[in-house]
Parts: C-alpha cells; sequence; structure tokens
C-alpha cells in the first residue's frame, strides 16, 4: 500500500514521507510496539491531564520529540516513522498536525 504521511509542525514548517507498506495484522501489532518503545525511550509525556496515552497520542508525541530538524535530515529515521505510523492505522493518508494536536486520516 502507497502512504502519504504529512506532518505539520507549524510556522510553514510541514513534510510530506511517502513510503511503501505492506499491511499485516502483524506488522500492525510491531508497529504499536514501536510507538510504545520510542515513546518510552524518548521521554514523552501525556498530552491528557488524565495520564491516559492512546495511540494517536504517541503518534502526535512521537513526531514532536523527533522534531523537524531531525525528520528532514536523517531520512531512515524519517522513513522510519512515517512507515510505523501508515502500518499502525492501516491508512493510505495520515495528517499529524502538531500545532492542533490532531492526527487525521
Amino acid at each position: 500500500m502507497h502512504s502519504t504521511v504529512t506532518v505539520v509542525f507549524g510556522s510553514g514548517r510541514s513534510l510530506e514521507l511517502d513510503v511503501e507498506v505492506e499491511p499485516t495484522p502483524q506488522s500492525a501489532q510491531a508497529a504499536r510496539e514501536w510507538f510504545d518503545q520510542t515513546w518510552l525511550r524518548l521521554g514523552c509525556e501525556p498530552l491528557r491531564p488524565s495520564g491516559k496515552v492512546l495511540l494517536l497520542d504517541k503518534i502526535l508525541g512521537v513526531a514532536d520529540a523527533l522534531g523537524h530538524t531531525l525528520l528532514a535530515q536523517d531520512a531512515q529515521q524519517a522513513r522510519e516513522y512515517a512507515e510505523r505510523t501508515a502500518l499502525a492505522l492501516d491508512k493510505p493518508r495520515v495528517t499529524v498536525d502538531l500545532p492542533g494536536m490532531v492526527v487525521g486520516f
């Protein structure tokens, strides 16, 4: 499946990442686990006052922690983030809007 993941950082800064993925239940589970591990490794904080962290929160938090500079300069990291996002959500088009704190598809 071809997937386009757009990450909006604000101030006119965004990245559009095109990837090819093979969605399967196993790859979706592996992508969710990658977000769990990466969220912890990067020291991300819950976005909600309740402290509950959903998959979409992890997608937002990891993008924010990685940042525009890293994702724009490190093609391998950007590809991995985009592939994991596409697989976790099983969607051909995903927009990660950091200023709006929303993931749309």
